[in-house]
């Protein structure tokens, strides 16, 4: 058995959504360079729909696949449809990730929230802080 899913191997070597928006609505970062993987996810949003949504991953061939299905998972969708998004639902959508790799989908989904947190916070839109990660005191890279 492969290591990776086909689909998995494609959205590593065809890398959706890549790159960055200028003036984008919420910008999110996550990860740092001590554990190799770092995703920032740009969106734009138009009447609390994800218009474009862009990113830029440093890391594994497993981190750059659940940026890039990530974002075709919450592209088109409302803000609230993309704070549903779950690791889980992209591992799923990759048609699975080793074990080892399974923190890349965690940090796809923590890098949308916190971009998702950036638009409410600019735009004073009220949400519950239980519903995004805390990223400065993650256990992912300590």
């Amino acid at each position: 058995m492969a290591l990776y899913s086909e689909k998995v191997m494609d959205h590593f070597k065809n890398p959706r959504n890549v790159g960055v928006i200028d003036n984008a609505d919420g910008v999110g970062e996550v990860g740092n360079a001590k554990c190799g993987d770092i995703m920032k996810i740009y969106l734009k949003i138009e009447n609390n729909i994800i218009e474009d949504v862009k990113f830029e991953t440093f890391g594994c061939g497993s981190a750059i696949a659940s940026s890039s299905m990530a974002t075709e998972m919450i592209k088109g969708k409302s803000i609230f449809e993309a704070m549903e998004l779950t690791n889980r639902a992209v591992a799923e959508a990759l048609d699975g990730l080793p074990a080892a790799k399974l923190h890349c989908s965690v940090l796809a989904e923590e890098a949308i929230k916190k971009a998702l947190k950036d638009y409410f916070d600019r735009n004073n839109i009220p949400y519950d802080k239980k519903q995004f990660p805390d990223c400065e005191n993650c256990q992912h890279c300590h």
